[in-house]
């Protein structure tokens, strides 16, 4: 350990206005300088990880552990986050005095505070505050900035991340998470603020006397519900079919329950063991439906109860995972690139006409791409973060008049039209279960209709390599795969030839036999390789982690009247080869 981390540290304890972390952090000090022993090492290690650096703050917000420490997510962490953000508002013209932030939260521990701190600051800048009064959703938060006409929005939430973590999320006054150049303009700000004891922050009771507290308006979250209604595609179907819903101990219980009321679904159970807000999450090892076990429970009560479908959403209700009952009365779990595919189609072809607009990110299933091409839709792909897919949607309805009718990401992120600018659970949830009722009062189960689209447009079939390099040699290790495949652009990948190549760091798309062409997306550094037949494989190095990951999808083409299974079992051969093929090239073993 440095005497630099240890200097930061006493620094920090000098400053840290919250009792209990000082308390926390003063007791790692006095082991790691006073101690002996493995005692004193653990202590030092512990440090080291507390001060490896701010949290940075990207296009995300920030995240990280609960604790003391700069690395850790803190309220001295937040009372500085809070500062940058406010002067930054108040530099950026935005009339935020006048408009006010969006403050939501969730019901993770300091989930309360951290939304508290943030009011308080704010309050002292002059700027008001639109508060949960309850912990909320995050569509619900996004919802609101633009419902309010706010600013900017914060949406306190770690996700689906294990209870140890808390976060910080920022919108803008569009509704939509940032993008450059507000997050560097922001993280600036955050740079240049004082001290966290230093911060000017206005004790909640006094901005509440002066108006510069308010909770939403109850109208607020009857709107989103009144506006989810209006999504509906169409009313019939059979809303009898049981349904079983678990939050995972999140805050999406009564809304997702109430906007499904609503819809007609009178046979909505939600797993009791999981329905209230839990920080803790005490019957999951890990708080993310695609993660083994997460639906146990939810499986159980499916079955003593019959239920035809099983939903979920993470804790903060952004995402949506999804199994359906199949005929031999097993749980089948629908990945992201299923449900996205299943809402899109029904969305196209269901959902009225004229000029439309869907979107997706990069690394998620083409097969939206190839429905909308057949239906006359227009089809872009954004880089992966549905920040992307927002800001992308609003350019383009501005720019051609068209009208954006869905977007997805493959980890369970959807939203449907303009509704919310964000991924959005509740409404994804509601036309998913409608589209369970449409197809049941066909006859028609969503596997049947997956198999319907699979027959129509070719069998997709997604998988994904993530290859960890740590350490310093791993990050040069990556950036040399990277570098390498680009400077000997494959023509083949195992038994397919390579039609297009796009590199997103280069901005250009280049198919074979013509020369490059302009790309609009933001430099990124990813490659994206199109395969003959419709496969494609992208790789792209982690911007969180030490590790590079390579996306494979297969599109194999179905005869009339084979077994599905047959043709699974072929594209699965074939991404296999295309895996083996692709890590030589990428010099991987």
């Amino acid at each position: 350990m440095s005497d630099d981390i240890l200097l930061r540290a006493e620094r920090w304890l000098k400053h840290d206005p919250d009792p209990s972390t000082r308390a926390e952090l003063a007791g790692i000090l006095s082991r790691a300088t006073d101690g002996s022993g493995e005692d004193q090492a653990a202590a030092r290690r512990e440090l080291v990880d507390r001060f490896a650096g701010a949290l940075e703050f990207g296009t995300a917000g920030i995240r990280g552990l609960i604790g003391a420490g700069e690395s850790f997510m803190n309220r001295a962490v937040v009372l500085r986050t809070t500062c940058g953000l406010a002067r930054y508002l108040l530099e950026a013209g935005e009339d935020a005095t006048r408009r006010g932030v969006v403050i939501g939260f969730d019901g993770r521990r300091m989930s309360p505070e951290f939304a508290e701190d943030t009011a308080c600051v704010l309050a002292a800048a002059g700027i008001p505050s639109h508060v949960s009064p309850l912990p909320c959703p995050t569509p619900v938060a996004a919802y609101a900035v633009t419902r309010l006409n706010a600013a900017a929005g914060v949406m306190v939430t770690a996700s689906h991340n294990p209870p140890a973590y808390n976060g910080y999320k920022v919108y803008w006054g569009n509704g939509a998470q940032i993008i450059p150049p507000h997050d560097t303009g922001i993280a600036a700000a955050i740079a240049a603020a004082p001290e966290a004891d230093a911060v000017p922050r206005m004790p909640l009771e006094e901005a509440r006397s002066k108006g510069l507290v308010k909770e939403f308006a109850s109208d607020v979250e009857r709107s989103y519900l009144d506006a989810l209604q209006k999504l509906s595609v169409r009313k019939d179907g059979d809303r009898s079919i049981k349904i079983v819903y678990t939050p995972l101990h999140g805050v999406g219980n009564r809304l997702v329950r109430a906007a499904l009321a609503e819809a007609g679904f009178g046979n909505v159970m939600s797993v009791p063991e999981q329905a209230e807000p839990d920080g803790a999450f005490p019957t999951v090892a890990f708080p993310n439906p695609e993660e083994k076990g997460a639906l146990d429970l939810a499986y159980a009560l499916a079955r003593r109860e019959g239920a035809e479908l099983v939903i979920a959403n993470d804790p903060d209700v952004d995402r949506l995972a999804a199994a359906v009952r199949d005929p031999a009365g097993a749980y089948v779990q629908l990945t992201g690139n299923q449900i996205g595919v299943l809402l899109g189609h029904y969305l196209l072809t269901e959902g009225g006409g004229g000029d439309r607009i869907a979107l997706a990110s990069i690394v998620s299933s083409p097969m939206l791409g190839v429905i909308a091409k057949s239906l006359g839709v227009r089809y872009e792909e954004t880089l992966t973060g549905f920040k992307w897919i927002a800001n992308r949607a609003m350019d383009l309805e501005r720019s051609t008049g068209a009208r954006f009718v869905f977007g997805f990401e493959e980890a369970l992120g959807y939203t449907v039209g303009p509704l919310v600018r964000d991924k959005d659970g509740i409404g994804a949830a509601l036309l998913f279960c409608e589209l369970a009722a449409v197809r049941r009062a066909a006859g028609l189960s969503l596997l049947d209709e997956l198999e319907v689209l699979a027959r129509r447009y070719g069998l997709f079939v997604s998988g994904q390599r993530n290859v960890t390099l740590p350490g310093a040699l791993g990050l040069s290790k990556i950036a040399e795969i990277m570098t390498r495949l680009r400077a000997a652009l494959p023509v083949r990948v195992g038994s397919l030839e390579v039609e297009a190549v796009s590199d997103l760091l280069a901005k250009t798309r280049t198919v074979k036999g013509e020369p490059p062409m302009p790309l609009e997306l933001p430099a990124s550094n990813v490659l994206s390789f199109e395969l003959e037949g419709g496969s494609r494989i992208i790789a792209r190095p982690s911007g969180t982690e030490p590790k590079i990951k390579f996306y494979f999808d297969v599109r194999e083409p179905m005869t009339q009247g084979e077994p599905v299974v047959q043709a699974r079992a072929r594209a699965e051969a074939r991404m296999a080869e295309l895996s083996t093929a692709f890590s030589a090239l990428a010099g991987i073993d």
